[in-house]
């Protein structure tokens, strides 16, 4: 009988290692995870039809492949904003990242740095903006921002950013209230977790994940003094609704960097933000976990780019999970791509070295996506070889006679809204 190398390195790492896939990781974080906390990664808003449709979109892109091409050795490196980075990615913002895992955005940034990519800390991080660089001195740090109520701890923030040798600025501009995330309501998800019959319960199921919650520094929003409640009890509290285009001015002045406008969801607005002179914007839904019937960024990247003409940098974010995913993206006119859920599902599965898995795992797929698609570097991705075909049409109505509706396909079939 054949018998593979033993698998080496710690426990955890050799947890992570069996994994495969991003889904695969997603199933193993789904059981060491407490349910509340999975869900709040896993799900979106309402029906959570925004973030299917932006899976499906990237499941109908289609891959034209050259052949009888030299990919010996292939260039999946690029620049972001003038950086360099080792793939066409960014570890997007997430909030309560000490909820996934207790060292939260400390085993993120530490992945990120050491696979050479950007990673942007939150608002909403659980990590402070100083306490983060300190601890990952040498990696490239961005920081996202909402716009407060109160512009004055807005501006300190930038200030703490700046003075910490953050590059990028994120204003993310989709979050004028809290989305309605049914999950988190049907949880009692709040901040910090609530003590109730279910939570006690979950103790028992969970055990390592709640040792290491109650052994280590509370869970909290490290950027505000007050975070108890609902995630939608402080976007309410303290986010600014009456944000505008004109907001954007008072922010150039306070931060000298590049600035990147997280959330479009319109060609007009896309084009707005070239005007104002930002550096890149993200094509994005928020994951699904914002508006509800929204449509794919990806849908709207072409148009984007055409309208664009290299203006400005545009990043896609929403269901990449996998480095097909990341090629299909750029080549459909994405200069990089975010991830949210997909490293946060590393983090769950097994701290550090999940996520450090999971950017393995989407390096070698992108890589083999390139050699595949016989392209060397990521320029070449764009030279027709990724397309992306109109949605199904809806079927025709069974009139109950054939059985068979005019396309010639049998009725019943369905298709994904």
């Amino acid at each position: 009988m054949l018998v593979g190398p033993r698998p080496t390195g710690t426990l955890v790492e050799r947890r992570v290692a069996r994994a495969h896939s991003v889904p695969d990781l997603r199933a193993l974080a789904k059981r060491r995870a407490p349910r509340a906390v999975f869900d709040y990664v896993d799900g979106g808003a309402e029906s959570e039809l925004s973030m299917a449709r932006a899976r499906a979109a990237l499941d109908r892109v289609e891959f034209s492949p050259y052949v009888l091409r030299d990919v010996a050795a292939v260039r999946p490196d690029t620049t972001i904003l003038g950086r360099p980075a080792s793939l066409p990615l960014v570890l997007g913002p997430t909030g309560l990242t000490r909820a996934m895992h207790h060292e939260g955005e400390m085993a993120v940034a530490r992945a990120a740095r050491e696979a050479g990519l950007p990673y942007a800390l939150s608002t909403m991080g659980t990590t402070s903006i100083a306490g983060l660089r300190a601890a990952v001195p040498a990696a490239d740090l961005w920081f996202q921002l909402y716009m407060w109520r109160d512009r004055a701890a807005s501006r300190a923030l930038l200030e703490q950013a700046a003075g910490s040798g953050y590059s990028t600025l994120v204003l993310t501009v989709d979050v004028p209230v809290a989305g309605g995330r049914l999950r988190d309501q049907r949880n009692g998800f709040t901040m910090p977790p609530t003590l109730r019959a279910r939570t006690l319960l979950d103790m028992g199921l969970h055990p390592s994940w709640w040792v290491n919650m109650l052994t280590t520094g509370p869970l909290a929003f490290a950027t505000m003094d007050s975070s108890h409640g609902s995630v939608a009890d402080t976007v309410g509290r303290m986010f600014d609704p009456a944000v505008t285009f004109d907001d954007l001015a008072w922010v150039r002045d306070t931060w000298s960097g590049p600035i990147v406008i997280k959330g479009v969801q319109r060609v007009e607005d896309a084009v707005r933000a070239a005007e104002v002179g930002v550096d890149a914007i993200v094509l994005s839904n928020h994951g699904g976990r914002q508006l509800d019937r929204t449509q794919a960024p990806l849908d709207l990247l072409p148009r984007v780019r055409e309208r664009l003409q290299g203006s400005m940098e545009i990043y896609l974010d929403g269901g990449i999970r996998s480095g097909a995913d990341i090629a299909a993206a750029v080549g459909l006119g994405a200069d990089a791509c975010l991830i949210g859920r997909a490293y946060l599902y590393g983090l769950m599965a097994g701290g550090e070295a999940g996520v450090r898995r999971v950017l393995a795992l989407l390096g070698e797929e992108f890589v083999r996506t390139m050699q595949l698609l016989g392209v060397r570097d990521v320029p070449e991705l764009r030279s027709g070889v990724v397309h992306l075909p109109a949605a199904a049409p809806a079927l025709p109505a069974d009139d109950g006679r054939s059985g068979v509706a005019d396309n010639g396909r049998p009725t019943g079939a369905g298709t994904v809204p």
